[in-house]
Order: structure tokens, then sequence, then C-alpha cells
């Protein structure tokens, strides 16, 4: 088993996660089996109660694990599926070591750091070791070199290495090489620093990352190598990409990277097969056409909090050799209605999101979509907000709304269930992770997935009120998905439209570059088809269904 650890230093956001993703793409091209791992120094359990402002996306796996928006990278990049085994925070290494302390496992010892919060960071990564299933383990240090909360980490990484041998280790640091304007001048030393701080705690980088705006000239690249103590081959150049983070992959193999990473590892793989991720690429970069959507959310100051969104949205698109003008649109600013910010648009999504603030906006963008034909598409909150629009202007409910937003509402169409009613603690209490969802046959669902039965991951904690089900069905609401005894309404469309649609779930978490999920790649296809004026129902999509295995399902109540 071969390891890579990747750290960061300078500053945070310098893109660990997309470069650790990135390698373990040109890996997987090189015929080897990968997984990645992220470790998350923060004292937060998981993100799940992580405000997005804050934090991003929260990230959902198959068997309900609320992680880092970096494994979503991890998945779209590779053919990896985690668990909640391949995301570890501070907060859980603490709360595992006090509750052994507290059953009395240490026998009285002295609880400390060092063994005993370092070896629960070890014991992680050895639970993917599992040389039946990879070659190769990429874990990804968050947080800063430096940052008192990530020592621990680094201090397990240094013993770790002791323990399985050096020449199976490949320590790898992301770092920013600055270009200051007044000098005309690339800037080494906050480099040089960081390494230093590295190697202080004990870890001496193999690779360097260096991020930078301008390329490095061979007199930088000298003088990394020299006052890092990293050969000059190392010093890996990541400039900022010009069109999508997908081209990242193919700059690292350019310069290099993956042959030198096997080189380090004494790895023999064949040259990397990268012709299907160049071609989504030039897809992404040179697409034939060109369409406009609108994304109506609440937290659009923060790019991450939709990050899967809008990558299964350039998935989607690519498949249809189309490019994505996205028109991101405040909730908040369409209180009073949304003629004049959806006008120009091809479609409407509306993503999930929590709590009463924008709400009243996302259900005018939901009715403009019905009233004017646009395709539309609704997860999680845009399915609950879709559903209230058409009770209260077609079925008459005029106060329908969810108890999320009005908890004495007299016409709740969205509710929680009897189970969720006494539950007061926030992290972890929603309906996680991986259900099975029966799609009704002969419905628009049914065509677009091309099956009857699919698997889609969950977050929310609402759900459809079924009492209004039939007078909503008399109207052209048709729940065309359930749980399979039929008791939760998981999929929602309209009858009269030509492409409405509305889950209950997160598709955005399935979908891959060279496999759109079913839902948007039909949603983009709608969305042409209405640009080019045509408003008819779609009747066909052709698609492989999304499934997993039983053992990843999150059991059925």
């Amino acid at each position: 088993m071969k390891y890579i650890f990747v750290t960061g230093g300078v500053v945070s956001s310098l893109g660990k996660g997309l470069t650790a993703a990135s390698l373990g793409t040109l890996l997987e091209a090189r015929a080897l089996r990968v997984a990645l791992q992220k470790f998350d120094p923060y004292l937060n359990v998981d993100p799940g109660t992580m405000n997005p402002f804050q934090h991003g996306e929260v990230y959902v796996l198959n068997d309900g694990a609320e992680t880092d928006l970096d494994l979503g990278h991890y998945e779209r990049f590779t053919n990896c599926v985690l668990t909640r085994h391949n995301n570890l925070t501070s907060g859980q290494i603490y709360e595992t070591v006090i509750l052994k302390e507290r059953r009395g496992d240490y026998l009285g010892k002295t609880v400390q750091v060092i063994p005993h919060v370092t070896d629960e960071i070890k014991d992680r990564i050895r639970k993917l070791s599992d040389e039946t299933k990879y070659d190769v383990v990429i874990t990804e240090i968050g947080g800063t070199t430096g940052d008192i909360e990530g020592l621990p980490f680094i201090e397990a990484i240094r013993q770790f290495i002791l323990e399985v041998g050096p020449e199976n280790v490949v320590n790898m640091h992301v770092t920013l090489v600055p270009y200051i304007k007044a000098a005309h001048e690339l800037k080494t030393k906050p480099t040089q620093q960081s390494v230093a701080k590295l190697r202080e705690i004990g870890l001496q980088p193999q690779v360097l990352i260096c991020r930078s705006e301008r390329p490095l000239d061979r007199d930088v690249r000298r003088k990394l190598s020299m006052f890092c103590s990293v050969v000059e081959k190392a010093v890996i150049e990541e400039l900022d990409v010009e069109h999508t983070i997908y081209e990242v992959p193919l700059t690292l193999h350019a310069e290099g990277l993956d042959q030198l990473v096997c080189d380090l590892l004494h790895l023999e793989t064949p040259a990397p097969d990268l012709k299907d991720w160049r071609n989504f690429v030039e897809r992404v970069v040179s697409p034939s056409k060109r369409v406009k959507i609108a994304v109506v959310g609440k937290y659009m100051d923060v790019r991450d909090a939709y990050k899967s969104i809008y990558e299964s949205l350039t998935h989607a698109a690519a498949s249809e050799d189309c490019g994505i003008d996205l028109k991101l649109v405040d909730a908040e600013s369409l209180a009073d209605g949304a003629d004049d910010q959806l006008e120009d648009v091809a479609g409407v999504l509306i993503p999930g999101g929590f709590g009463v603030r924008g709400a009243e906006g996302k259900i005018n963008a939901a009715r403009y979509a019905r009233e004017h034909r646009i395709p539309y598409l609704g997860l999680c909150l845009g399915m609950q907000v879709a559903t209230i629009e058409f009770a209260r202007n077609v079925c008459g409910i005029k106060d329908a709304n969810s108890t999320e937003f009005d908890k004495d509402n007299p016409d709740p169409v969205i509710s929680l269930l009897e189970e969720q009613r006494g539950v007061r603690n926030k992290g972890a209490s929603m309906r996680l992770g991986t259900w099975p969802t029966k799609i009704a046959s002969g419905t628009l669902a049914e065509k677009i997935y091309g099956n009857t039965e699919v698997t889609e991951r969950h977050r929310h904690r609402y759900e459809f009120n079924m009492k209004y089900r039939d007078r909503m069905n008399a109207k052209g609401f048709v729940i065309s998905g359930t749980s399979p005894d039929g008791t939760l309404a998981e999929l929602i469309e309209l009858r009269d439209h030509p492409y409405f649609v509305g889950c209950q779930y997160h598709p955005e978490f399935q979908s891959k570059p060279n496999k759109p999920h079913p839902l948007f790649k039909g949603f983009i296809a709608a969305a042409l088809a209405y640009q080019a004026g045509d408003k008819k129902p779609i009747t066909t999509i052709e698609q492989t269904p999304i499934s997993v295995s039983d053992e990843q399902l999150v059991l059925q109540r």
C-alpha cells in the first residue's frame, strides 16, 4: 500500500482538495486503484450544522455522512464511492477519545494528544489501507500549516511514515508563490517559511505544488528547490486555470506530477489514458451552443454554497455540447415578483436550503416558471416551494405553506414526519443518505431515468404531506416517485408542462463529468428546446440509471 499526504501552506483556499482529486484522476488513468480522504482540524463533529456562508455546501455520502465539500471533488474526479470513513474532523477524534476514557478503555492512563489522539488519526488511515481494494490512499489535511489545531494531524503523519516506511509515502505541499505587481516579481519567501514550519513539526515535503498567477521561471524553481530541499523537477507549477477546474488534471500531467509520484512510490504503471477526460474538457471549453440558466438561492455570495449543483449543470451541458451562462438570483430580491429577473432565462433551478428567509421569492420563481412553461428543476427545498406555489395558486389552498416557515399553518402541504417532531438536536437528525425511489410508470420521470427504481442521496427534514395528494393530483400535480412503501413523496412533476420536476433528494451528489445525472441532463435538454422555441413536453431521454449496491442503502424506516 502506498500513501500520499497533501498539506497546504501560506493561506487557505489554495485548492488542496482539487489538487488531491486531480492527482486521483491521473493515477486512476494509470490503472491504479485510488482512495481519497479528508482530515479537517475544526472541532465540529461534521459540517452538517455549519453555515454555508462560512463553509460552503455540505456534501452527503451514500451512508448518510455529512462531509466537507472536497469529498464532492473526490467523487466527481475519480471512481471512488466514499463513506464516513473518508472524512475525519478533530471533533470526531476528541469525541471518540473522550468516550473511550469515560468507558475506561485506557485503564486509568493519562489521556494525551500523543499517543491517544494521534493513534486515532492513524487508525483512520489504516481503515482505508485495504490492498485488495486500493493501491494508493491520498489523504488531504485541511487548514494551513502552522495552525494550532492542525498540529496533531501533522504529528500523526510523522509517526505513520516511521511505521510504514518512507519509501511508501509521498508528502505533497500545496503553497502560494505570489506575484508582487509593484516589483514585477514572483516571491518565494512565503513558501520557504511554510516549508520551514512544516519541517519544524517533523515533515519534509518531497513535492511542492506552487499556486501562482504567473508561470514559474527556471530561477524561481531553482530557488524553491534549494531553500525547500526539494528536487527541481518536484517543484510543480499550478497556475489558475482559464476556463474550468476540470483542466487541472491536464495541467498537472503536463508538469509531470503523476509520473513523479509514481517514481517516488516505485510504482510501475502504463501511460495515463486521458482521452475521455480531454474530450469532456474540450466540450466545456468550446461548446457549440450556450444556454442561460437561473439559479435562485439564498447563499448567492458564496460560490461554494451550491458547488455540486454548478458542477452538475456543467456535466449535463457538456453532454449536450453546450455551455452554461449562469444567472445567480438572490431569492429575497424576488419577494415582489420574478418577471424582471427571469424573463431572459431558458431554465430555472431552485436548490435546497433551510429557513424562511427567501422562501416567498423562491415560491414566486416557481410560479413564474410554471406559468411561462419554462423548464424547472427544484431540488429538496426547490421541490417544496414548488408544491406550496401549486397548492396556493392552482388548487386554491390560499394558506398553503410549510411548517418550517409557519409552524401553526392550517394547511401544511409540507410538514415534519411524526418521528421528527420531538427532535431537538440539529446535527445528523435529518433523513440522510441513499434511499430507494420507486418511479411511477408513464411519467416524465420514468422517461428521464429509463427505470422504475433508482437510488438517491437525501438531506432534509420536512416532507410532502400526503393528505393533499389527491386534491393536488386532480389539478395536474403528479407524485411520480415515492419511497417503496408509497408513504413518502420523492419526486413530483406537472402533467401539462414541458419540464417541471422537483425532487426531495439531492441528485447533484451523484453527477460526474462523463456521467451527468439524468435529472440535470433532462433539464438542460428541455432548456435548449425552450430556447429554440419548442415548448412541447419531452418524449424520451436516453439515460443510464443511477444505482448503488444494496449494502450502501440507508435502511428504510
